[in-house]
C-alpha cells in the first residue's frame, strides 16, 4: 500500500481557490465532469444537463409543487427570521453539532435558513409526478448543489473552524492548506478520506495465517492455516470483488471475516485478484468466472472434497452467480451452497446506482475503458463518493482544509482507498449486464459458453442486504430470493454496504433481521411484505451465517498440519503478491 506524505511538510505553494466560491451552475457542472465516463454510476454532463433540463421542463408544467414550497419557505424563514421556527438538523447531520448553531443567534438563524432551503428545494422533486430514474437523478443533482453550499463548507460559515484557527494561532489553516495542496497533487483534487501509514498488508490488516497455493494471470489462490484440531470436511472458496482488493474481508485480527470462519473450523480458500493493466484488456467476465472454477478444481484437490460452499461478494456474487448458472446447466454440483453479500443481481429495482444506467451511458463508459484498457479504480472510487458528498466529500473537506485536521486513521478506510483497475472486458460485460438485467431474464446471459438459469440453481442460498447499503439497496438484493431454484435464506444487516461486512461477534451496535427460509418452489413475499415479518435479533449476522453453515459444511475430521498438496504445494505466504499490486 502507498504510504501517504508528511501533511506538515512546509509549502508555500499557493491552495487553489476553494470550490464553495464557484457560482452554483460551475459546482454542479464540476460535479458531473468528476463523475463523467466512469463505471456504472456516471452522469455524462450531457445527460446531466438533460437530467436538469427535463426537472425544469417538467416545474414549468407543474407549477404548483414549486409555489406550495415557495409558499412554505417564505413562511419558515420569516419564523427564522423572528426566532420563532423550530427546524432543527438530522440528529445523525455532524455538521451542526457545534454549539454555536444553537446558542449564536447569527449562527442559528443561518443554519436554520439553510435547512429549510435544502428541505425546500429537495421538496420540490418529491411533489414532482415524475418517473423513478427521472426522480432519483434529479434528487442527485440536487443533492450535489445543495450539500456543496452548505455554510459548513465555508470558514467563516463554520464556527467550529474559526474557533479552532483562533485556538491555534491560524496554524490550523496553515495546515488545511498544505492538506489541500497535497490534495490536489495526488488525490485529484479531492479531499483524503484516511490517513493509511499504519496499516501494512499482512501485518496490522489482511495478517491471517496461509499461503498461495496457485495462481493464474487472473488471480492468486490462498489457503488459511486450520486453528482449531478438527476442521469441517467441505471448504469454503471465496469471490471477493473484482473492484476491490479481497481484505475487507481480512482486516485487523477481531474484524476479520476470514479469522472468524476459520475459528469455527472451516477450511477457507480465498481468490486474490490481480490488478489488471492496459494490457490485460481482453479480461473478460468468463475469463474471471473461468478461474474461479479452475480455482474450485484445486481447492478439491487440496482437500479431498467432491464439493465446497461458495461465497461471492458484491461483484464477485454477480461472477459467482453466472458460474453457478452455468454449472446447474451442465449438471455439476460442485457448489453445494452460496452466500451471496451485498450483491446486485436485479437491476431493474430502483437504486442510485441504477438510476445512472442507461444506453448512452453504458456505451460512453464502455468506449473510454476500450480506450484506457481498464476503468481507473481512483476515478470509480470518485464516483462513489460523489454518490454521497455530504459524508465522503464535503466531511472531509471541512476536516482537512477548515479543521486543519489529518484524515482519519481507519483500516476500513485505507482499504478503500487501495484502490484498483477493472479490465475493459470485465467492465463491458457489467455495464452489459447491468442494461440488460440479463442474469434475471433465462437464457439470455451465456457463461463459458452455456446459457444460465438461476432458477435451475438449486444449492442452498444464505443472501445478505444492509440497511443503509447506498450502493446496492437492500431491496435491490432481496429479489435474489425468487431468482434461486433453491432453499433461500434472506438476511438484513444493520448498518450499510462495507460495515455489513465487517460485522464481528460481539459488536454492541450491530443487529440483523430474518424470517424463516424461503422454501425450494415457493414465491418470496415482498421486500416489504418480508420486513414486516421478519424478527430484529441483536448481534452479528456473522454468527447467524456459522450456524446456517454448520449442516452444510460436512462432517469435521482432523486438520492438516501442511498447506497445498503435492499438485498444488504452498509457495507465498498469505496475502500473496497480488494484494501488493504483482502480477504473472
Amino acid at each position: 500500500m502507498t504510504q501517504t506524505e508528511d501533511r506538515t511538510a512546509p509549502d508555500s505553494t499557493t491552495v487553489a481557490e476553494p470550490a464553495e466560491q464557484q457560482s452554483d451552475l460551475e459546482l454542479v457542472e464540476a460535479a458531473i465532469e468528476a463523475l463523467t465516463g466512469v463505471l456504472p454510476v456516471a452522469l455524462s454532463p450531457t445527460q446531466g444537463i438533460a437530467a436538469a433540463r427535463r426537472l425544469v421542463g417538467t416545474v414549468v408544467r407543474q407549477p404548483r409543487a414549486l409555489t406550495r414550497r415557495g409558499v412554505d419557505l417564505t413562511a419558515q424563514l420569516a419564523r427564522v427570521a423572528v426566532g420563532t421556527s423550530g427546524i432543527e438538523p438530522d440528529r445523525k447531520d455532524g455538521r451542526f453539532k457545534d454549539p454555536a448553531w444553537q446558542e449564536n443567534p447569527v449562527y442559528k438563524r443561518l443554519g436554520q435558513s439553510y435547512l429549510a432551503w435544502n428541505r425546500a428545494v429537495l421538496g420540490v422533486v418529491d411533489d414532482l409526478e415524475l418517473d423513478e430514474k427521472s426522480k432519483l437523478r434529479a434528487q442527485f443533482l440536487l443533492r450535489l448543489l445543495t450539500e456543496a453550499v452548505a455554510p459548513t463548507n465555508t470558514l467563516l460559515g463554520n464556527p467550529a473552524a474559526l474557533k479552532r484557527a483562533r485556538e491555534t494561532r491560524g496554524r490550523s489553516l496553515v495546515d488545511g492548506a498544505r492538506h489541500a495542496l497535497h490534495d490536489i497533487k495526488a488525490n485529484g483534487g479531492m479531499p483524503s478520506m484516511v490517513d493509511s501509514r499504519p496499516f501494512v498488508i499482512g501485518e496490522t490488516i489482511a495478517a491471517t495465517p496461509g499461503k498461495v497455493v496457485w495462481s493464474n494471470e487472473i488471480a492468486e489462490l490462498i489457503q488459511y492455516e486450520p486453528t482449531t484440531p478438527q476442521v469441517h470436511a467441505r471448504p469454503m472458496l471465496v469471490l471477493p470483488p473484482q473492484i476491490n482488493k479481497y481484505y475487507v474481508l481480512d482486516l485487523a485480527p477481531g474484524r476479520s471475516m476470514v479469522e472468524h470462519l476459520v475459528s469455527h473450523g472451516h477450511q477457507v480458500f480465498m481468490l486474490s485478484w490481480a490488478n489488471p493493466t492496459s494490457a490485460d484488456a481482453a479480461w473478460d467476465y468468463d475469463s474471471y468466472a473461468r478461474t474461479a472454477l479452475e480455482a474450485s478444481d484445486v481447492v478439491r484437490d487440496i482437500t479431498g472434497s467432491p464439493d465446497m460452499n461458495m461465497l461471492g461478494v458484491c461483484a464477485g456474487g454477480i461472477t459467482g452467480a453466472g458460474l453457478l448458472g452455468h454449472l446447474a446447466t451442465a449438471g455439476d454440483d460442485r457448489f453445494a451452497s452460496v452466500t451471496f453479500l451485498v450483491t446486485l443481481i436485479d437491476f431493474e429495482v430502483p437504486s442510485q446506482v441504477g438510476t445512472f444506467i442507461s444506453g448512452p451511458v453504458v456505451a460512453a463508459a464502455g468506449r473510454k475503458s476500450r480506450s484506457d484498457g481498464v476503468l481507473s479504480g481512483r476515478e470509480l472510487a470518485r464516483v462513489f463518493a460523489w454518490l454521497r458528498p455530504n459524508d465522503l466529500v464535503w466531511n472531509y473537506w471541512v476536516n482537512n482544509y477548515l479543521m486543519g485536521k489529518n484524515p482519519p486513521a481507519f483500516d476500513v478506510l485505507a482499504w478503500n482507498a487501495d484502490a484498483v483497475d477493472l479490465p475493459a472486458g470485465l467492465h463491458g460485460d457489467f455495464m452489459d449486464m447491468a442494461q440488460s438485467n440479463a442474469l434475471t431474464h433465462p437464457g439470455e446471459l451465456r457463461v463459458l459458453g452455456t446459457a444460465v438459469d438461476l432458477g435451475r440453481v438449486t444449492a442452498d442460498a444464505y443472501v445478505v442486504g444492509a440497511v443503509t447499503d447506498h450502493i446496492c439497496p437492500w431491496r435491490a438484493c432481496y429479489p435474489t430470493v425468487d431468482l434461486l431454484g433453491g432453499d433461500v435464506q434472506f438476511v438484513l444487516s444493520s448498518q450499510g454496504h462495507i460495515q455489513a461486512l465487517i460485522n464481528p461477534s460481539g459488536n454492541p451496535k450491530g443487529s440483523y433481521r430474518t424470517t424463516d427460509p424461503v422454501p425450494e418452489g415457493e414465491a418470496a413475499p415482498s421486500a416489504d411484505e418480508w420486513l414486516e415479518q421478519a424478527t430484529e435479533h441483536q448481534g452479528s449476522w456473522w454468527d447467524h451465517w456459522v450456524e446456517w453453515l454448520e449442516p452444510r459444511s460436512g462432517p469435521k475430521r482432523k486438520a492438516k498440519k501442511t498447506l497445498g498438496s503435492t499438485a498444488h504445494p504452498a509457495t507465498l505466504d498469505a496475502p500473496g503478491s497480488y494484494v501488493r499490486g504483482g502480477h504473472a
